[in-house]
């Protein structure tokens, strides 16, 4: 058994070995990126109407509050929100948002580049182990002697074996790159659509129930109060003053 499986694995000149490990790492990539995007909307838009409530009577503080507490990467976007909110403009302050967007889109992407290697590459790993297991199976006869098939058949078929195995690992890979992309796409939709709302009611709030206008405002009004008034000294020229000067003269 252990020698047939290690006669197996050695077939084709030890390309089985890296399908087999193309097999293992687009294996992990899909269970890793199955956790990253599993229950992905339904934690954004609980979050999302958490915030639009609290933000329709007000109450930013406690809206920022949630977003801290949340798990969900869509908390990261608002939080860069309140954190420019009064201290730039509102165009600056979408911008940024959108900018933190992008940066949520890009981790939804990550590592499927795995995929899409492991998909393009294992057939061709597959066929050049087939190449070389004829190679060696053709070596290995007398030219000499009349070749029975039943002799060449076992050597070839186990290196049409790589091939069949690097076109399924490739074939596997390829189907999950093409869901998940197509996943983090949807998402993608759904996060650009939750993030203008969430954009319209923030920036639609009044100036005096922005946290850090109201400092700011507050701190200008402290640093005037402390500034004292230069006074002003003005010199009036009168009449008697040029008839003064005109009779030194």
């Amino acid at each position: 058994m252990d020698k047939s499986f290690w006669e197996f694995m050695g077939a084709g000149g030890g390309a089985m070995w890296v399908v087999f490990g193309f097999s293992v790492i687009a294996f992990a990539v899909a269970i890793e990126r199955a956790i990253a995007q599993w229950d992905f909307v339904a934690r954004a838009r609980s979050l999302s109407d958490t915030v639009r409530r609290c933000l329709g009577r007000g109450a930013i503080e406690e809206a920022r509050s949630a977003c801290e507490r949340s798990p969900s990467p869509i908390a990261d976007v608002f939080l860069v929100g309140y954190e420019r909110l009064g201290r730039t403009t509102p165009e600056h302050v979408a911008t940024a948002v959108h900018r933190e967007r992008l940066r949520v889109n890009q981790d939804l992407r990550s590592r499927l580049w795995v995929l899409g290697t492991a998909g393009a590459t294992a057939p061709f790993v597959g066929l050049f182990g087939t190449v070389v297991g004829i190679i060696l199976a053709m070596r290995d006869m007398d030219p000499d002697k009349t070749v029975k098939l039943g002799e060449i058949a076992p050597p070839i078929s186990a290196a049409l074996i790589v091939t069949a195995a690097g076109i399924f690992v490739a074939v596997g890979a390829v189907i999950v790159f093409n869901y998940f992309s197509q996943r983090a796409a949807r998402i993608a939709i759904e996060l650009k659509l939750l993030t203008d709302e969430f954009l319209e009611l923030l920036l639609d709030q009044p100036v005096d129930s922005q946290p850090s206008r109201k400092k700011r405002e507050a701190a200008d009004s402290d640093d005037k109060a402390e500034k004292p008034e230069p006074k002003k000294t003005e010199t009036k020229r009168t009449k008697g003053d040029d008839d003064g000067d005109r009779e030194a003269a």
